[in-house]
């Protein structure tokens, strides 16, 4: 697998990944929390390879009972996989890929379901999926209205009142016959 690649879509790296879109300053030990089934010493590993890559910075440091406890913000921008290493992944490297993806889902929606009182209704939880019947121009159309439409709320920070969302999206050809 491609560097870039199999730095970000290590499942327990992409899990990190996860916890920090929305522009979430976290503290080791808050994302700890986050990610309990993560044993600490490989967590603090993860972290630091991702520091290493430019994936996370420190944005700010103290000190805690003796020790630096440093808090971290996910660069987006380092968190991409490249057109060109995309490219360069095998068949395998995209099914691994994948499941990386849809195993962070699992976690995130089994900690949803951990933490107690939970209402789908109430809290918008939601999953579904759809065919649509689009050309190639619609489907570009379609992609620029999400685009659109997501763009101003992915540049929300966070406040009172404000609750992160999770919105994860799988576009797939089906078949090209109608």
């Amino acid at each position: 697998m491609v560097d870039s690649a199999e730095l970000l879509l290590h499942p327990v790296r992409l899990r990190i990944i996860q916890a920090f879109l929305g522009e979430r300053p976290l503290t080791t030990a808050q994302l700890s929390a986050e990610l309990s089934d993560v044993p600490p010493a490989s967590l603090y590993r993860h972290v630091a390879r991702l520091v290493s890559a430019g994936v996370l910075q420190v944005v700010s440091e103290r000190k805690v009972r003796g020790a630096v406890e440093r808090t971290y913000l996910l660069r987006l921008a380092a968190a991409a996989i490249s057109p060109d290493d995309l490219a360069a992944m095998t068949v395998e490297d995209h099914r691994q890929a994948f499941m990386a993806f849809t195993a962070g889902l699992l976690a995130d929606y089994d900690r949803y379901l951990g933490g107690g009182d939970i209402d789908l209704y109430r809290d918008g939880v939601s999953y579904r999926i759809a065919g649509l019947w689009l050309d190639d121009a619609e489907y570009a159309d379609l992609l620029r209205e999400l685009a659109r439409v997501l763009q101003p709320r992915l540049a929300n920070p966070p406040r009172t009142g404000r609750r992160r969302r999770i919105l994860a999206s799988v576009l797939l050809p089906g078949d090209r016959t109608a």
